[in-house]
């Protein structure tokens, strides 16, 4: 738990720190969150855990309800920054956007989605309004009851396709997964055999915790505190959907003679085994045991190198390369083609 901890847990007190003062802080919490993670990726060995472990970890749910805790509370704290309410100038701002925008995007939208694949109600709540926070609450209908069911199909919205640019995925993936989260969720609701309240679907819970982060910002800052979150929540959601992208990126599941997909297996996703930048993101990275065991605590999850597609750099060092889709694709094409046997569909 030492590098989960440390790689999510001390940006949460620089974030605090550069939004609330600026100035050393906010280069102190840049390179933590850049070079830091970046060095330690390649000093920190790594090697490939087959095991099935099934030893508890003390501490990762606690970990996992201070993120996101915190990440409600950090909100504050990032609109009164940008709407120049604790005195920063213009490139503390800056910094302070990318910083914000960074850890929501990687850290806390990793620890939501941990937390809504938990039994437990009240953890997935928490994650509920993690997401919804930062106006991307659908991403809990959508990937647990669409994307799990549907990876590496067209059916699933957050799959990218062969040859699809992460700037085409963005707006398909985010409006794709919005009506196909919506769907699942009414198809279920109809399937009810007790009648269930209009306020109770869960579109509308998403909806409600939305406006109130809106509006707590606007409480705190007016019109400029309103656009702080909305910026900010825009640059993290297009950082979660560039993980979805470069996760699945081309990978496609056959079609079985009788006409259904096959079962989910290692090869559906991409991998990364660095260390500290996983930790970062909750164990994330090691997506293809995610997908076979949804339910599997973070600390837990397994990358078998000799089975498992492997990214040719971290998950994060892909985020960026990914914006530039001559290099990506230069990069990734034919690791899709030998992955998929030669399939591109």
């Amino acid at each position: 738990m030492l590098w989960f901890t440390l790689a999510t847990a001390v940006p949460v007190f620089l974030l605090t720190l550069a939004g609330l003062y600026g100035g050393a802080w906010a280069i102190v919490a840049l390179l933590y969150l850049t070079l830091v993670v970046f060095t330690m990726d390649r000093l920190i060995q790594y090697a490939s855990t087959d095991k099935d472990t099934h030893q508890e970890f003390p501490g990762s749910t606690t970990l996992c309800v201070f993120l996101g805790l915190t990440h409600l509370l950090l909100i504050p704290v990032v609109v009164l920054a940008l709407s120049g309410h604790t005195g920063l100038n213009n490139w503390e701002k800056l910094a302070c956007y990318v910083l914000f925008g960074q850890y929501f995007g990687q850290v806390s939208n990793a620890n939501a989605h941990e937390l809504i694949h938990r039994s437990n109600a009240w953890l997935r709540r928490l994650g509920v309004a993690v997401y919804a926070s930062i106006f991307f609450g659908h991403h809990a209908s959508a990937h647990t009851k669409v994307h799990h069911t549907w990876v590496g199909s067209h059916r699933d919205p957050n799959t990218a396709r062969f040859g699809e640019s992460v700037y085409r995925f963005w707006p398909r993936a985010w409006w794709g997964s919005f009506v196909a989260g919506l769907q699942a969720e009414n198809q279920l609701r109809s399937r009810s055999k007790v009648p269930l309240k209009v306020w109770s679907h869960p579109y509308l819970t998403y909806g409600a915790i939305s406006a109130t982060s809106l509006a707590v910002s606007f409480a705190l800052a007016g019109w400029m505190g309103a656009l702080s979150i909305l910026a900010v929540s825009l640059y993290a959601t297009l950082q979660h959907l560039a993980s979805d992208y470069i996760q699945h990126y081309g990978l496609v599941r056959r079609r079985l003679a009788n006409g259904k997909l096959e079962p989910v297996g290692a090869q559906h996703s991409w991998n990364a085994p660095q260390v500290f930048s996983a930790a970062m993101m909750l164990n994330v990275p090691r997506h293809s045991d995610h997908h076979l065991n949804p339910s599997r605590p973070y600390p837990n999850l397994r990358i078998e190198e000799h089975r498992m597609p492997i990214l040719p750099k971290s998950l994060p060092a892909m985020g960026v390369i990914s914006l530039w889709p001559p290099l990506f694709r230069a990069m990734m094409d034919e690791r899709v083609i030998a992955v998929n046997g030669g399939s591109v569909r």
